[in-house]
């Protein structure tokens, strides 16, 4: 069976399942001089929104606000042959106590503690992205490229 590929900014049942889950994205972006980079970061779902949290002084956030194009794959760490792709744009910014709160949400989820203040560089900021385009892959389930 073909991968599952659909268009548009409302997510995929299976996209959805994954960044809610104890799940890792890759997430690339594209730097000034048109080369792209690639880091593996927490994600998530808010209000139907694939969500990621960074800070204001990091690569893909900088990259971000230059050129909003990201791609996000998230994979399942239970079954690497099943993974979710949304090619889309970055359409926001949430900074403040509210992207604070989120990172400690995000870091309670992915490993039972809130995040250290001391980790925290610069600012707190949640990437809210509007898919353009998804491709969903079970491997082990017969979904394939």
């Amino acid at each position: 069976m073909p991968a599952e590929t659909r268009n548009g900014p409302e997510l995929h049942p299976m996209t959805e399942k994954l960044a809610t889950g104890k799940n890792f994205a890759s997430v690339a972006t594209l730097l000034p001089g048109g080369r792209i980079q690639n880091q593996t970061i927490w994600v998530h779902v808010i209000d139907g929104k694939i969500v990621l949290n960074t800070e204001t002084h990091r690569a893909k956030y900088v990259a971000s606000t230059k050129d909003p194009r990201i791609t996000v794959l998230i994979r399942d760490e239970d079954d690497p042959y099943r993974y979710a792709e949304v090619r889309g744009t970055v359409s926001d910014y949430t900074t403040g106590d509210t992207a604070r709160r989120q990172v400690d949400e995000l870091a309670q989820k992915y490993t039972g503690k809130d995040y250290p203040p001391e980790n925290i560089k610069s600012e707190r900021v949640i990437m809210w992205i509007t898919p353009e385009r998804q491709t969903v892959i079970d491997q082990s389930n017969g979904v394939a490229d």
